[in-house]
Order: structure tokens, then sequence, then C-alpha cells
């Protein structure tokens, strides 16, 4: 019987219930005359703690509080990819079709369309034994995503019962499961699993394929594995939100998972408009065919903001159980750690640093752990990528959230202020970031790229280490006063910074760039790098390489080479070949 009491005190989202000790934690509740969905977070004797995920405005004392018996859990099944759901997985649209464009108190409406019918395909027969995980039927989900109904972790046994390929709503029974033990499980195209518990997997396997974004600066320099973690802090207005969509655009995920937990509802209308206008690189369909939204901005429940990020890795795992490559892009982690501290004030907990609670690296090292390249209890292998936004507060990296979450996540770029004013997008500090995948990716691109990748892209991020020395010295004493040599580094680095990691969003061919394309700028780059400094080797001024177009020839290759095109890179390369070699025959030396 699910246990009954009655609001004894309100604090903001948090409320306080007493009569009765039969509350669980982590159960769901409905609270007051409006059924407010919650969820216990603490028991104290016969007071229990409850957040509520909506508006408590106009509660009152003696007012009823039910469980519902479970946890705070997530509906999975067919209609998940395409749509849009608030922090506690409601569809957006629904909502707004009954209830306006505000969402209503209370509103009880299911997550997913019970009445939509799917075409099913049923793979396994009557008979056959089952196990936890086992895929039994597909169905068409959109046309990019085949959604695999699986059995239930926790079910094996024989299939006593399944019924035939044709079209049936969520809730109608498609398979019945006979356990060891007699009992009966029916297994329908729709299940729950609760938000705070990782699912199962049968094995963690090491990382070794990287996530293709087609960012440059993040492909070829500060790369992110399938199944890894990376954070991306920066302070207002150096372009978190737009990095991340870039990423959930281009990335070669099968499927992006994206949550705007706390930002500007504005922002969210942006990512909505633009995402349903997108077509998918890859395979000519909308991109909002492998991509869910939950939308979370900042004038919706603060509690439900703290649940929209463990909404968004359940759905995440689901589909990686059925063998996709899923990542998520949590926009931004930083209200989400802020929705914490409010709730552990009004909790009256003691706080540690800045207000935060202390358990706030515990929550943010449950929320990335949960990120990994898996076999699957089916067998079949899939991924969780995080990508995480952080706010730190006037850009100060020093602050705990940004801290905590650098001990957590092996990719860390740094946006930087400067950079995104001089317009430089993505405005990744290239000195300031770092990726821990560079190891576990080398082997990858030597065999599918090239066994110099990795040596070239070493080369590049020198030059732009020996160029931020030299720019001390050239503040102080001006750049014509340099050997040629180190003109010659702040020549290269330039092409680097403008030609290579600067890109452009709104350029067809430089808003995604082919992992190819990028090896042969390298390539082109480092190829200028040492024909010039044979030149200048030789005692001729760099002057003479200077006053010829190719310096601005390797930037412009990002416009004018286009990626289906990569034969002009040899006729570039075989230019700067020639150029330098007539310049040492006109100086007198052999070309």
């Amino acid at each position: 019987m699910n246990a009954t009491g009655y609001i004894a005190g309100i604090n903001g989202p948090v409320i306080k219930v007493k009569g009765s000790r039969d509350f669980k934690m982590l159960e769901m509740v409905k609270a007051g005359n409006d059924n407010l969905i919650g969820e216990v977070i603490g028991i104290q004797g016969d007071e229990t703690i409850v957040q509520v995920y909506e508006n408590t405005t106009g509660i009152k004392l003696g007012e009823k509080c039910i469980s519902m018996g479970k946890p705070m859990s997530c509906t999975l099944g067919p209609g998940i990819i395409g749509n849009i759901f608030d922090g506690i997985e409601r569809p957006l649209k629904a909502i707004r079709d009954e209830s306006g464009v505000f969402i209503s108190r209370g509103i009880d409406i299911e997550s997913l369309d019970t009445e939509r019918l799917w075409e099913v395909n049923i793979c396994v027969a009557e008979g056959e034994s089952c196990s936890s995980g086992m895929i039994i039927a597909t169905v068409a989900e959109t046309s990019l995503i085949e959604f695999k109904l699986m059995i239930p972790n926790g079910v094996k046994g024989k299939i006593i019962s399944i019924e035939k390929s044709g079209k049936y709503k969520i809730t109608e029974v498609i398979a019945v499961v006979e356990t060891p033990k007699g009992e009966k499980k029916e297994i329908k195209l729709v299940q729950e699993w609760p938000i705070r518990k990782p699912r199962p997997v049968s094995l963690r396997k090491p990382i070794s394929k990287p996530l293709i974004t087609g960012q440059r600066v993040i492909d070829s320099v500060l790369p992110i594995a399938k199944g890894g973690t990376a954070a991306i802090p920066g302070g207002f207005g150096t372009g978190k939100t737009m990095t991340q969509h870039q990423l959930a655009k281009w990335s070669d995920a099968d499927i992006i998972v994206y949550i705007g937990c706390g930002e500007r509802g504005n922002e969210m209308t942006q990512v909505l408009e633009d995402f349903s206008k997108l077509i998918d690189p890859i395979s000519q369909k909308p991109l909002m065919d492998r991509t869910v939204l939950i939308a979370n901005t900042s004038n919706m429940p603060v509690a439900a903001r703290e649940a929209s990020i463990y909404t968004g890795i359940t759905l995440a795992e689901f589909y990686r159980d059925m063998g996709y490559h899923v990542a998520i892009m949590a926009d931004s982690t930083s209200r989400w750690a802020e929705a914490l501290r409010e709730i552990s004030g009004r909790l009256e907990e003691m706080p540690a640093e800045e207000g935060f609670p202390a358990y706030l690296s515990s929550r943010l090292s449950g929320f990335y752990e949960r990120a990994g390249y898996m076999e699957n209890l089916n067998g079949a292998e899939g991924s969780v990528t995080i990508i995480g936004a952080v706010s730190p507060q006037g850009s100060d990296f020093s602050e705990p959230v940004t801290q905590n979450t650098k001990r957590f996540v092996r990719g860390f770029w740094a946006l930087d202020k400067s950079l995104a004013y001089a317009r430089h997008y993505p405005a990744i500090h290239w000195l300031n970031s770092y990726s821990e995948y560079l190891d576990d990716l080398s082997q990858w691109y030597e065999e599918n790229i090239s066994p110099d990748f990795m040596s070239y892209r070493n080369r590049i991020m020198t030059v732009l280490q020996e160029e931020n020395k030299l720019l001390e010295i050239v503040k102080l004493i001006g750049a014509d006063v340099l050997p040629d040599e180190q003109k010659l580094v702040l020549d290269v680095a330039k092409a680097i910074r403008q030609g290579f990691l600067q890109q452009n969003a709104y350029h067809k061919d430089d808003t995604y760039v082919p992992i190819l394309k990028q090896f042969r700028m390298m390539k082109l780059i480092i190829t200028y790098e040492s024909e010039a400094a044979a030149v200048v080797k030789l005692g001729i001024p760099i002057r003479q390489i200077q006053e010829t177009d190719l310096l601005e020839t390797i930037i412009r290759v990002k416009y004018t080479i286009s990626n289906d095109n990569l034969s002009e890179f040899d006729i570039i390369e075989e230019r700067i070949k020639t150029v330098c070699r007539e310049i040492k025959e006109h100086n007198g030396f052999e070309g």
C-alpha cells in the first residue's frame, strides 16, 4: 500500500511531510491537491523531506502527499527520438497543446504517445530462451534510428508467447516470458528505469575510437573519444552554447541528447528552430531524426533542473544498450550545480566552498562516470560520450564547479574571452586546454588516417608554444629584431591560428571539415615550414618568402579547397616547393 502523509512545512521546492513512516528514499510522490511531482530526498524519524519538481506557490499545510510506490523513473520506448521533454520527461509539445505555452502545475501527461501505432517486426520465435538485454523486436522509430525492444533488466527465461509482426501501441503486450521460478513477465514496447541508477552492462571496454566532430581544434589538436568525457568552461559570451551546437550538429554519434539545463529560454528556442531545419551531413535526413532535446530553462522550477541531467543520461544509456553511440551535450552543469546549492540551502545543510554542498564533487563524478564505451548485456557495443559546458562566474576557472569537473573529465576545452572578442571561433585556447585521449587514439589515427598524423599534430603544438614564448619578447622589443628563424615561427603560427584553428560556422566547407582534410591542412602547413626553414638556413632573408603569397594561400585553403576535392592540396604543396627552389636558385644556391 502506498504511503500517505500530510504537508507540515514548505520552503520553496522543499516540503516536509509527516504522518507516515512508510516513505522510502528516492521514491516518487504526488504532493498537494494539485498532485505536484516530487521525490523523497531525506527521512528523519517521522518526518520525510521531499523536493518538488514543480512550482509550490499556493500549496497549503495539511494537504496530502502520496507515494507512487516507485523511484523517480524515465519512461523508455519508441517516440523518444525527435521529441522535446522538460527535466522530468514530460513532452513539451503535448503540454503546449493541452495547457498553452506555460506548463500548468500538476499536469499529468504521459511521456510517450500511448495511442500511436508502431510497426513492430518480431525477430524471435515462441519457445526461445531469453535473457536481459536480448533484442526480440525492432521498430523504425525515425528514418535514422531503429528502436530495439530488449528484454528488461532482471528478466530471463523462456518466451512462452509472442505476437506476430504488425502494428501495436506501446502499452500492448508483445511477448510473455516465463522465468525459472515460474513467474510470467509481460514484455511491452515501453518500460521504466530509475534515473539515478546506471543501467547495467556486460563490460566496460578500453577507449580507442575518436568522436569525429568536424571541428579542427578538437579532432586534430584536442580530441575526445567515443565513450569519453569533456568539459567546455568559459565565461559569458565566449561561445559555450554555440560550440555545443556545432558538436551536436556535426559529430558522428548515432544519437544526440541535448540537455538545456537552466539556460535562457531564447537559447533553447534557437536550438529547436536550428535543429528542426538542419539536415544530417552523413545521411541527408533531418537532424531531429537522431536528436532528443531536454529543455529545462532558467525560469522553470529549480529542482527539475537537478533531475534533467539524470533524465538525459538515462535516455542515453537506454539507446547505448541497443548498440548506438550516443553523445550528451549538457548545457550547463554550472546551472545544475546552482540548483544543488539552492536545494542544499533550503535543507539547511552545512555549506562547503562558495556555498555549494559538500557532496558537489561526488554528484559530478556520479554523472561523468556514467560515460563509457561498453559491451552491453546483448553483446552489442555502444557508448555514451558526455560533453558538459561549465559557466564559471567572471571566467574564474578556480571556482568549485570547474575545479571539481576537471577531476572527472579527460578533455578540457577552455574558452578564452580574448579569442571570442577577436571573433576567433571556436574560442578554445590551445595552450590552456588539454586532452588525455591522445595516447588512446594515436593508433586509430595512424591506422585510419596516416602514420604521420600524430607527429604533424605534435609539431603544430610545438610551434604554438614557441610562438607564445616569442610574443613576450615581441611585446618588449618588437618583431623586427628577431632572427629570421624566429620570424618564421611567427609566420607558421599565424597560418596555424588563422588557417587551421579558426573555423567559420557559416561557410559550407568550413563548418564541418572531414578528418582527412584536416590532416592535409596540417601537412600543408608543415610542408611550408620545412621548405621555408631550408631557405632561411642558407642565410637567405625570410623577407623573400614573405613577399610571395604562399602564407595567404595556406590560410585560405579552408575556403578555396572543397571538402571533396583534396587533390588540390598536392598542387599547392608542389607550388610551395617550386617557389622555395626558385628563391634558392635566385640567390645562387642549387635548388
